[in-house]
């Protein structure tokens, strides 16, 4: 078999959604499989909506995701005179045709056809007209039988010749039509595989049409369903966050996002958790399901924290110290930064995204002197802070300041006042953190250290 290569063709008219972002990773997992190459196409013809900033989204994007590309990217719409060059050769060949219809012709040539109870398409009026000039439109396969199309994911497909009508290659402005600038491109790009969503499996027979028209041999198709929202239905916007760069923003991992994505319709048993390094050695297009996906965020929300648990120490901080600048509104110092990665272990274990791990964190890199958030507030009143005064004396006494000594100390302090630890470990949280949630305050206190620990009390207990 020749060289296997795939492309992802997105057009640049907004984010990249996360639906697209599946299509891409099927498209490079399986180059990267079969030791081919992935290409990436922009489709920017539509002019009016597509934008540098729409472009410089989707290459970010898929940056971010992993997905890197062979080549430099290649854009559709300097390709428009190869399109119609194509055309013009179909004209040539007496296997397309001008066709010097208007709108106005159009729409009277469907409305007759609707009130006859007709098929609606192109009658050919212009057919062999002979016109020099005009609209470029593609002779159909006459016949009652029908086109098939052997879909790796779908199976065969078939649709009855008579349902293909002469579409339009080339507008009468010269401008070419999607259908007959994809399989142009395809072609020029050696393209061997198409891997995109079933919505384009009808246009797949039309362009089936261009393929045969000028001799070309017919890329292998794969069309794969969509992405639903849990409830079964389209996925949009009122189901959550739907373009990529939502996930990444708000502390998603790109390995968590392409497990998750993997998952998303293909699958391997029963596993999971699989490794990039893993899917590419298992990815095959036969393995892809037939039935669309639902989102699952909780299952999404599962395997970021697994990732994130799984990551060294320092690659989690590097990735954490955007989100820590952002929830504190500054740079960290690098004291506070410190402590945070002496505190991964437990903080970690309470968060599933960045942003709530940045968040679990704050305390550590906030400047003195805390502001208890509202719960805590509550927690420390009066009699409180003058058990957090008496408190500070037990535990400036103490020589061991290691979590095992601080809790030994409480201990002691506790049984002294007649109180549950709890009853002392509360209020030392909220004096020391600004919150009712961390993890073990001993814990807690000994990243500090016992200076810091002081003089977070110091700000607390009455003057």
């Amino acid at each position: 078999m020749s060289k296997v290569i795939t492309r992802f063709a997105p057009s640049p008219t907004g984010y990249l959604h996360i639906g697209g972002g599946r299509t891409a990773l099927f498209n490079w997992l399986f180059a990267r499989h079969c030791g081919g190459a992935f290409l990436l196409r922009i489709e920017d013809t539509d002019r009016a909506r597509s934008t540098q900033e729409a472009v410089d989204a989707l290459l970010d994007g898929l940056s971010w995701l992993g997905l890197g590309w062979d080549g430099e990217p290649i854009f559709q719409f300097a390709r428009m005179n190869r399109h119609a060059e194509v055309a013009h050769d179909l004209v040539a060949q007496g296997k397309a045709y001008y066709c010097r219809c208007t709108p106005e012709d159009l729409d009277a040539m469907r409305a007759g056809q609707k009130e006859k109870g007709l098929h609606v398409g192109y009658d050919r009026r212009c057919r062999d007209k002979g016109h020099a000039s005009g609209a470029v439109r593609i002779k159909a396969p006459d016949g009652q039988g029908d086109m098939l199309v052997k879909d790796v994911v779908q199976g065969d497909v078939q649709v009855p010749l008579p349902q293909l009508d002469d579409m339009i290659l080339l507008r009468a402005d010269g401008t070419p039509t999607y259908m007959l600038s994809v399989v142009v491109d395809d072609h020029d790009m050696d393209i061997t595989h198409v891997i995109r969503g079933d919505d384009h499996l009808n246009n797949t027979f039309r362009q089936r049409m261009i393929y045969d028209a000028m001799g070309w041999e017919t890329p292998q198709f794969a069309h794969i369903p969509m992405i639903h929202g849990a409830d079964g239905s389209k996925l949009s916007k009122r189901h959550g966050a739907v373009g990529l760069e939502a996930y990444r923003d708000m502390g998603y991992l790109p390995e968590a996002m392409r497990n998750y994505l993997l998952r998303l319709g293909w699958g391997h048993g029963d596993t999971e958790i699989i490794s990039t390094e893993d899917a590419i050695a298992l990815f095959a297009l036969e393995d892809i399901g037939r039935s669309p996906s639902r989102m699952d965020f909780a299952k999404l929300a599962n395997l970021n924290a697994h990732y994130m648990r799984n990551l060294t120490d320092d690659d989690l901080m590097a990735r954490l110290a955007p989100f820590l600048e952002q929830a504190l509104g500054e740079k960290p110092g690098e004291a506070g930064l410190k402590r945070v990665k002496a505190g991964l272990h437990d903080l970690k274990e309470r968060a599933e995204t960045l942003i709530e791990l940045a968040h679990a964190g704050l305390f550590y890199v906030r400047k003195r002197p805390l502001l208890p958030d509202a719960a805590a507030d509550k927690i420390l009143d009066a009699a409180a802070r003058q058990l957090l005064s008496d408190m500070r004396g037990a535990l400036a006494a103490g020589n061991d300041f290691t979590a095992g000594g601080i809790e030994q100390t409480l201990k002691s302090f506790s049984s002294e006042k007649g109180l549950k630890l709890g009853k002392v470990a509360m209020p030392l949280r909220c004096a020391l953190t600004g919150t009712t949630n961390s993890p073990s305050i001993f814990h807690v206190a000994e990243i500090l250290g016992k200076d810091e620990v002081l003089a977070r009390l110091d700000d607390i207990i009455p003057k």
